[in-house]
């Protein structure tokens, strides 16, 4: 939104909203201690290192370093600005936001997003108009209805028609005295060849809203009810609207997946409406594009099982070799069935008997009957086999080619036990010594022997892919383990979670002895975020106020590495209290005199062997830490007043 947002909106709609309850809404997340965890939503992962502090209302991914506060989270999530999650949330909360201090031009001028947010949903109640109160969607209806589908599923997902004829939409707005510049922005008009007006992109189709979880209109999808071509048209992509991103009917079966833990994707609209009218109401469909990674991602907040429904023509098996080729990428599904872990997503592929789509078979044999072959549908590895042993047969040759087929696959296979038990599986499948199968795999293990750990565990990952991640800045676990000494990152911790003690800490001056440049920075930032505080602020900050305290030290670090590194070490509940803390700043002071004396001892040392060279470059140190030394003893008379 573009809007002026006050500090003390900000602060309320921080205390208002709670961060486990909108983060859950897009990943499943599991009570641990404390804290949530869940899978990560910003990278791929098949243990959870995904944790909400629910005291803190701060996140923290241990995989990727992602962290931040709810504001971060949905500026990450919908890749939007700060004002823009801010207006998110207020709104959602009932926060008015004031428009005091704006000029008459900026409170006209509401953001792009804002605006096409309100122009689909005034699209959308266009086409609901048109299919149930005038006459020109009485044969649209009839044809709904000759699908199987009734009016209370058609007011459930409101359904439209966008009648015959180029103009109706655009005249619409034009009433409305809506800027069509706009309405083009939305995608719901074209501008004319000649560039002297505008035409309607959908005609004579039955409309599907495509709302998101949040419940806003972001797009449109239309369905000719003839042979014409295209069959089915989609909204362009728009600020609000990404198909590899989005997915329809998500905002009605979001709790159903939750309560099932299970999904069915499958890749029509009328296959969607005809399996949740027949009560299987956990079912999204993607939008004119194959499942992407993001779909994952976002699926994986809201089922433990995923599975995939496919026509039984050829176009149906290509869809899913399409799709199994993400999953793989995605290290999502490699566990045998009776090895599964929690935290992996169980994913199914189902090809439905020839002649039938979801559609047509659930309305021929019931749901009962669906549900009963979506329990029998194979795994991903084992749906690999089927197709690869039809599509070469069992001929010498043809196990030849499976054997090729399959061992790139058997060799990615992360778990020795799922990978042992897929070779057993295949080997008695086509009757070839598992010996021989599992020597074919290690071949793939050998020549893979090379590779760096990261690179292991990112086998689909393309190069490209793989020098992003590199290249990227954002600690992860292991990455913060390097991060100075752990005392250095004890203590920065400590400064997060024990205000109390910073007083020491400035007196002492420790951050001054601190290696690692960019912990001490963040220390610096701690520091001086207290000392900006008012007066009865910080004499004020306790336990209870915690939590808007490091909330508030995140808000004011602009540097992602180093929010991240801040929200990693805020996260981790230590016991502080003052004695603790005392023997902490001692223990690092006591390493710094130890360092002192075996300076000493090296330069007795140096000088006993003549060694020249050495004992320049060791009296250079002495001098360095004597300087040290020398700035902290002024800092006994100074008094911060904290």
């Amino acid at each position: 939104m573009a809007l002026f947002i006050p500090e003390n909106k900000i602060l309320e709609i921080k205390n208002t909203a709670d961060i486990v309850s909108i983060i859950s809404e897009t990943v499943l997340l599991k009570k641990a201690g404390a804290n949530y965890v869940g899978l990560c939503p910003f990278h791929s992962e098949k243990t959870p290192s995904f944790t909400v502090s629910p005291d803190k209302q701060i996140f923290h991914c241990f995989g990727c370093g992602a962290g931040g506060n709810i504001f971060s989270f949905l500026m990450k999530q919908n890749a939007i600005s700060f004002a823009e999650a801010a207006g998110m949330l207020a709104k959602r909360y009932g926060i008015e936001i004031p428009h005091q201090g704006m000029s008459p031009g900026r409170k006209r001028r509401i953001s792009e997003r804002e605006n096409l947010f309100d122009i689909n949903q005034k699209a959308l109640a266009f086409f609901q108009h048109v299919l149930v109160e005038d006459l020109r969607g009485k044969k649209a209806l009839e044809y709904l209805t000759k699908r199987g589908i009734v009016n209370e599923t058609i007011q459930r997902f409101n359904i439209g028609y966008a009648p015959e004829g180029w103009g109706n939409l655009k005249n619409y707005f034009q009433k409305k005295k809506v800027s069509l510049t706009l309405v083009e922005k939305s995608g719901l008009i074209s501008p004319n060849k000649n560039q002297s007006g505008f035409y309607d992109r959908f005609r004579d189709r039955i409309i599907f809203p495509i709302i998101d979880v949040n419940m806003r209109v972001i797009g449109f999808g239309g369905r000719v009810m003839d042979n014409s071509q295209p069959k089915y048209l989609n909204s362009p992509e728009t600020s609000i609207y990404n198909k590899s991103r989005s997915l329809y009917g998500l905002n009605l079966a979001k709790q159903t997946c939750r309560a099932h833990k299970s999904v069915y994707i499958v890749e029509g609209y009328f296959d969607l409406l005809a399996l949740y009218q027949h009560g299987i109401q956990n079912v999204v469909a993607t939008l004119g594009t194959a499942l992407t990674s993001e779909h994952i991602h976002l699926l994986k907040g809201y089922a433990d099982k995923m599975i995939l429904v496919y026509d039984s023509d050829q176009a149906g098996i290509k869809a899913a070799q399409r799709c199994i080729d993400v999953f793989l990428k995605e290290h999502v599904n490699f566990k045998k069935e009776d090895v599964f872990k929690k935290e992996n997503v169980d994913t199914r592929i189902m090809v439905l008997p020839a002649g039938h789509d979801p559609d047509s078979y659930i309305f021929e044999f019931g749901a009962d009957v669906f549900i009963s072959a979506a329990e029998k549908a194979p795994g991903i590895i084992s749906f690999l086999m089927d197709t690869t042993i039809k599509k070469h047969g069992l001929s010498i040759e043809g196990k030849i080619h499976i054997i090729a087929d399959m061992k790139e696959i058997l060799a990615s296979i992360d778990d020795s036990v799922a990978r042992s038990l897929y070779i057993k599986e295949l080997s008695e499948r086509i009757q070839v010594d598992e010996n021989v199968v599992l020597e074919k795999v290690r071949e793939i293990s050998v020549q893979g022997t090379g590779v760096t750990a990261k690179a292991k565990s990112l086998s689909f990952v393309s190069t490209k892919d793989l020098k992003n991640v590199n290249n990227l800045k954002i600690p992860r676990e292991e990455d913060l383990q390097d991060r100075g000494s752990k005392l250095e990152r004890q203590i920065i911790a400590m400064m997060l979670q024990f205000p109390e003690i910073l007083f020491e800490i400035s007196i002492r001056r420790v951050l001054n002895h601190f290696e690692d440049n960019l912990l001490k920075s963040i220390g610096k930032i701690i520091l001086e975020y207290k000392e900006g505080l008012s007066e009865q602020s910080r004499a004020a900050i306790s336990k209870s106020q915690l939590d808007d305290y490091v909330c508030g030290i995140i808000n004011s670090i602009d540097d992602n590495e180093k929010r991240c590194i801040v929200t990693a070490l805020a996260i981790k509940e230590n016991p502080w209290d003052r004695s603790g803390c005392l023997k902490l700043i001692a223990q690092f002071e006591g390493g710094r005199n130890r360092l002192k004396d075996d300076l000493l001892n090296k330069i007795r040392a140096a000088e006993e062997d003549n060694d020249h060279e050495l004992l320049i470059k060791l009296l250079q140190e002495k001098q360095k830490l004597a300087v040290l030394n020398e700035k902290q003893k002024p800092a006994q008379k100074e008094r911060i007043n904290f």
